[in-house]
């Protein structure tokens, strides 16, 4: 069973999208993709405020994104990888409370039922590098919840990532 949180989290990944292809507005992308969401559990003002923290950082999470793939341009990404990715960026920085875990875990699942069968494993290492990188450089803040850490990521080769497909 998919968690509420993975639910909202892939309708701002769609609303994401629906505003990167269509141009139109923001508000119109995220009023026609979290229709339906619940009030009573914050849903929506989670959504809410994840999709426009994104939308807002986007130069700064495209930058730490980007380092990650020293061998393609951002643009070449497949657009759902890309939103998910930026997603996790904002996730890490801007939402204190969310275990980095549980962004990757989330990003990944997220990935493997919108993207391609490699889109799961490249949104990983992409995300586990950028992770790395903000914990040593103290930049990840965390409180709360989002202290709580099962595990080491891996450290990749150089510290970057090969996009194994292209939009």
């Amino acid at each position: 069973m998919k968690s509420q949180r993975r639910i909202v989290r892939g309708r701002v990944m769609q609303a994401l999208y629906a505003f990167e292809i269509s141009g139109g507005s923001q508000e119109a992308a995220i009023e026609n993709v979290l229709a339906g969401l619940s009030e009573e559990d914050n849903d929506i003002e989670f959504a809410k405020k994840l999709f426009f923290k994104v939308l807002d950082t986007r130069a700064e999470l495209d930058k730490l994104i980007h380092d990650k793939l020293p061998q393609w341009e951002l643009h070449r990404v497949a657009v759902i990888d890309r939103m998910l990715l930026r997603i996790g960026v904002c996730e890490f920085l801007y939402f204190d409370d969310i275990p980095p875990k549980v962004t990757i875990n989330e990003a990944i699942e997220i990935a493997k039922l919108f993207s391609t069968d490699a889109s799961g494993k490249f949104v990983n290492g992409v995300l586990d590098a950028v992770h790395q990188d903000l914990k040593n450089s103290g930049k990840l803040v965390k409180r709360g919840l989002g202290l709580i850490t099962n595990s080491v990521p891996r450290k990749k080769k150089n510290n970057a990532i090969e996009n194994p497909q292209k939009e």
